[in-house]
């Protein structure tokens, strides 16, 4: 198994995202995804700054993936999904069946977590599409993975989402924007001012879910620490971790020790602990509602 670092899902500036891919350990993470998945109006970031930045990653020796829109909502969004998915450098990660219907039959492609594959039909169906890799939604399990795994296509690689905010769903409403009372196409782009997103809990004052703009996220940090070996043994090849805005350098470290040297779970979650920026999560994995933490 091979760590990957996912598209960044927050809005972070310039600088700030500039400066943390920077600094990341290259060497340790097999593959880097970039792009705006989340919402067309964030655009610290055009396409071409995209590419740049995956040229200059690229030389580091990592693999460089160019992550699309999940939620195409305007023209705008249309021809950035376009300029990705023809960039005719870098591998795609497909994110809605319309940068799909682009990249068939013209060049391989990563099926993301939200094509919403549930079965090894439509797995099988995305292959003869070109796909030479897919991402487990995150809402399926360990169970529901063995069965994808043993109808895989040949060829086909598998990537699990294992560490970070879930992303949950998305919407045409802007929940960020709904909170400081503004409209959507008057959002101020206040989402900046919240890199980790805004929490929100119940009424009785449990973390419940991250606001982050168009996103619905987990407020709890989603983290398959624990079953690492079950996914070696299922056949996993990628060990998706999502940005998160500090100490994620350790985060990979961490991640790449137990891989690497089978650190105990034990040993692996007392590292973690001190760098997840919320509680853990893992309830998915076991069949069980996300909120929950089970442990292996």
């Amino acid at each position: 198994m091979k760590l990957s670092l996912g598209p960044l899902l927050t809005y972070w500036t310039r600088e700030k995202l500039l400066g943390f891919y920077a600094a990341l350990p290259h060497s340790l993470l097999a593959s880097i995804y970039l792009g705006e998945v989340v919402c067309g109006r964030r655009r610290e970031m055009r396409p071409a700054d995209w590419i740049g930045l995956a040229r200059d990653l690229a030389g580091t020796g990592v693999e460089v993936v160019l992550s699309t829109q999940a939620l195409i909502e305007s023209d705008l969004d249309l021809r950035v999904m376009r300029q990705i998915a023809e960039n005719g450098e870098f591998l795609v990660e497909a994110n809605d069946m319309g940068a799909v219907r682009r990249l068939a039959g013209s060049a391989r492609f990563v099926a993301g977590p939200h094509l919403n594959v549930y079965n090894p039909q439509t797995l099988a169906w995305l292959a003869e599409l070109g796909a030479c890799r897919w991402v487990m939604p995150v809402e399926l399990g360990r169970d529901a993975l063995a069965l994808m795994q043993r109808e895989r296509p040949a060829g086909m690689q598998t990537e699990v989402f294992s560490y970070g905010r879930l992303p949950l769903a998305f919407s045409a409403r802007c929940f960020t924007a709904r909170h400081y009372n503004l409209s959507k196409d008057d959002c101020q782009y206040r989402c900046i001012e919240h890199p980790e997103g805004l929490p929100l809990a119940t009424r009785e004052g449990q973390a419940f879910l991250t606001l982050n703009g168009l996103q619905t996220q987990s407020a709890q940090v989603y983290d398959l620490a624990g079953v690492l070996p079950q996914m070696r043994d299922l056949g996993v090849d990628l060990v998706r971790l999502s940005p998160q805005s500090a100490r994620m350098n350790n985060v990979i470290e961490a991640y790449h020790r137990a891989i690497e040297v089978e650190s105990s779970e034990g040993e692996l979650q007392t590292v973690l602990s001190t760098h997840r920026l919320a509680e853990s999560c893992d309830g998915y994995w076991h069949g069980k509602p996300g909120i929950e933490h089970l442990g292996a």
